[in-house]
């Protein structure tokens, strides 16, 4: 394998895969492009009308919460939730490390102390027992993710939360099409973010996130932000601008200016609305739902299969009650039993199995170490992301061809390093799946 720096900050991988990883998480067809087709032929507003509605109307409805909210990404979601905390200098926000970068990075913008709180080892989920420990009179809430798309043990999250009275944000980023003792993600917390990026299990043509919440006045507050209205704080005014003036309110855009004035003011506003064509396709998608999981988790079946053979080997498991969406398939490898991680990736990348592992932990990142964090501080994630852990592809766009052919190379290479059977030319190739 040949990498080559493309840019300042990413890396091209110049080989050829015969199963590369996916760049798309989920699968797009001739219902997707009749929306599309239908939508521009039909001369309507192409932002903030009709597909938006009925996108956030059916996402309210498959959640069942009260208030979905859509804008232009996962990201976005992430910085208004974290908005809405109104963090004040010397306050304190917990964060699982095992998560993509967006899902803290927006705090680095606030004069605010980070704790990272170390994972599970056997779900790479938050661990609510290192939470608790972590908690201080100045936590303000704690960010989770839905790990690879297997659930938080949420119950026991949201108890410690409620009685240190502090804000739980789960990034659902993976999350999509799984379930928690029979609740979706996102209406587990306070509040919930999705992705609809183009890895993620629906997609909006790219790009788009969506805000779920409980709370009518914080709902309110994340609807003027995408708006480009300002976060402020408003009230009647006993004498409206209305009356110096002649002009007619409607056609200047003012907002409450003639009826209102502002106390205070928290933060400026953006435009996050989510365009029309990508709002009727995340409509269609959602509707696929079901289809798109259950493809993911046949995928997973078959690669389940062959790793419980192995004894060095062990699968990523959660609390009783749960589905996964299968969002990622981990599973981890035993430096005891002779497997070593980094020689078995290597060895299914020599085989055309195109590898990545999420993610890094993201107390290790640069710029928080520059914050003050290092190595140590969540032992449990970096003893898993440097030596067991192992992430396979596993989308709705794999065929059967290339999911036998991933299993047999899997198979083939985990004898190798449990039995110390070199692998012969050839034999990948006469197993399952191999042409």
């Amino acid at each position: 394998m040949v990498f080559r720096r493309s840019g300042p900050w990413r890396w091209t991988v110049e080989h050829s895969y015969a199963i590369p990883y996916p760049q798309l998480g989920s699968v797009l067809g001739e219902q997707e492009i009749g929306v599309l087709a239908q939508l521009v032929n039909s001369g309507d507003n192409l932002s903030g009308g009709r597909c938006r509605e009925e996108f956030e109307r059916s996402f309210r409805e498959y959640l069942g919460v009260p208030h979905a909210l859509s804008v232009t990404s996962g990201t976005v979601a992430l910085e208004i939730a974290i908005r809405l905390l109104d963090l004040r200098a010397g306050d304190e926000v917990i964060a699982t490390p095992q998560t993509y970068k967006a899902s803290v990075q927006p705090l680095l913008n606030y004069p605010v102390k980070v704790r990272f709180c170390d994972v599970e080892p056997g779900s790479l989920n938050l661990d609510p027992q290192h939470f608790e420990s972590l908690i201080t009179s100045r936590t303000r809430a704690v960010i989770l993710v839905h790990y690879g798309g297997l659930p938080c043990d949420m119950d026991a999250v949201t108890a410690i939360a409620r009685r240190h009275g502090i804000t739980v944000i789960e990034d659902c980023a993976h999350a999509l099409g799984s379930e928690y003792r029979g609740r979706k993600p996102g209406a587990l917390a306070d509040i919930g973010c999705f992705s609809f990026h183009s890895s993620k299990n629906i997609t909006t043509l790219g790009e788009g996130g969506m805000i779920t919440l409980f709370d009518g006045a914080l709902a309110e507050r994340v609807d003027r932000i995408r708006s480009n209205e300002a976060d402020a704080v408003y009230h009647e005014q006993v004498r409206p601008i209305a009356e110096r003036t002649s002009a007619h309110p409607w056609m200047m855009h003012p907002g409450l200016a003639f009826t209102h004035g502002c106390g205070t003011i928290r933060y400026g506003g953006t435009n996050a609305t989510l365009a029309e064509p990508n709002a009727a396709v995340g409509t269609v998608q959602l509707l696929r739902m079901d289809e798109l999981v259950g493809r993911r988790a046949e995928i997973a079946r078959t690669y389940t299969e062959v790793l419980t053979q192995f004894p060095g080997v062990r699968m990523q498991r959660g609390t009783e009650g749960v589905r996964n969406a299968h969002h990622l398939y981990t599973f981890f490898v035993d430096p005891a039993s002779g497997i070593m991680r980094d020689r078995l990736v290597s060895r299914l990348d020599a085989l055309g199995v195109q590898m990545q592992l999420r993610y890094f932990p993201l107390h290790l990142l640069s710029e928080w170490r520059a914050m003050g964090h290092d190595l140590g501080e969540c032992p449990v994630a970096e003893r898993m992301w440097f030596e067991q852990q192992v992430n396979l592809p596993c989308h709705p766009g794999m065929t059967d061809r290339q999911v036998d052919r991933l299993a047999s190379a899997v198979d083939a290479v985990l004898r190798e390093e449990v039995r110390g059977t070199p692998i012969e030319a050839g034999t990948a190739r006469k197993t399952k799946g191999w042409t």
